[in-house]
């Protein structure tokens, strides 16, 4: 029997015509995945969070019974206040009990009291949370809208001088280590020439309005987030130069060429746009690698944020601290990275399929 006397009506159709509803599952499957792995790494994360501190040398407790005896001139401190101190911080739990607590604070939302600061650490990161966010997205978008203009300009002029001057301008800016770029700017910057504060994220005991304020705010913030933004520029303009050197010679630029079309329009519209897809990866990319450059900064130009106290914690072994710290970088990578996940189908309805 041959296919053509079939009935129309008998001929099943396959799933993904049937209704339009095989592309939506596809969606939810992918979505599906995505939740899971990241619900993973999140747990993963979370022990990490508590183990990794206790594996370091060392402990709060010696830390602070050091500097008590430091501080008195003596050499030892007596058993019982030893003992006291242990029972006080649960030192003295087993390793199982300090995880079953530490999962159990976790679950109301308590991360606990920074042995050091003697201060709930939620309050102290609620002080500095805001900084490291102001540092973190000001370098972000700084790096961002330089190394994408930058990457345009030079793809699209492959070869010429603008390009070769791009290139070997970023290739040595890149490959500098962030203390050293941001050490030689404080002492220019900062000490030689006065144009930036050398510490702080404002001035104290001044009272500018609210304009002035911003003013202020945007001054002290103004250098850490720019050598921020050098480390991570190189990538974004790499990423986004070979983007846009890979489609000089697509049909559709060749088309809008022999339509007519300005090079402004092929250039943004068209080049630009069709490369902008590796660049959202390499930004969500560099957040994970801005939390780990911010202790650096943050430690150099005194700024007060996370980093600062996560480089604070680590030394006191405040271990509720440096968890505290740990998993709000870590949910804030997370979170972007998730963010990124569900934006790629927009940008480009492949990727969801």
């Amino acid at each position: 029997m041959a296919i053509t006397d079939v009935p129309v009506q008998e001929i099943a159709l396959p799933s993904v015509t049937a209704g339009g509803t095989g592309m939506p599952r596809l969606r939810r499957r992918r979505l599906r995945s995505i939740l899971v792995s990241y619900l993973a790494t999140l747990f993963f994360i979370v022990n990490l969070n508590f183990f990794l501190p206790r594996v370091l040398p060392g402990n709060a407790l010696a830390v602070m019974i050091g500097g008590a005896t430091a501080s008195r001139g003596t050499s030892e401190v007596s058993t019982g206040a030893r003992a006291q101190l242990a029972h006080y911080y649960g030192f003295d739990r087993p390793l199982v009990a300090q995880y079953g607590q530490y999962m159990a604070d976790l679950a109301h939302g308590d991360l606990g009291t920074s042995i050091h600061y003697n201060t709930p650490v939620r309050r102290l990161m609620r002080d500095r949370l805001r900084w490291s966010l102001l540092l973190v997205v000001s370098s972000m978008v700084l790096a961002t809208v330089i190394g994408m203009a930058a990457g345009v300009h030079s793809g699209w002029r492959r070869g010429q001088r603008l390009d070769r001057g791009f290139l070997g301008t970023f290739v040595l800016v890149g490959n500098f280590p962030v203390y050293v770029i941001a050490s030689f700017a404080l002492v220019v910057l900062g000490v030689k020439v006065h144009w930036f504060p050398l510490g702080g994220a404002q001035t104290a005991f001044v009272n500018y309005g609210v304009p002035g304020r911003i003013l202020d705010i945007a001054r002290h913030v103004a250098l850490p987030a720019a050598v921020m933004a050098l480390q991570f520029v190189f990538l974004e303009y790499l990423v986004m130069r070979g983007g846009v050197v890979s489609e000089l010679g697509s049909d559709h630029l060749l088309l809008g060429r022999a339509k007519g079309l300005r090079d402004r329009r092929l250039k943004y519209r068209y080049a630009a746009r069709n490369a902008l897809l590796p660049v959202v990866t390499v930004v969500a990319l560099n957040v994970g690698a801005a939390a780990g450059a911010s202790i650096f900064v943050e430690r150099i130009f005194a700024y007060p944020g996370l980093g600062g106290l996560m480089f604070d914690s680590i030394g006191y072994r405040d271990y509720p601290a440096m968890q505290g710290c740990f998993l709000v970088i870590s949910l804030a990578v997370l979170g972007v990275n998730l963010f990124t996940d569900l934006l790629y189908p927009r940008l480009d309805p492949r990727v969801g399929r």
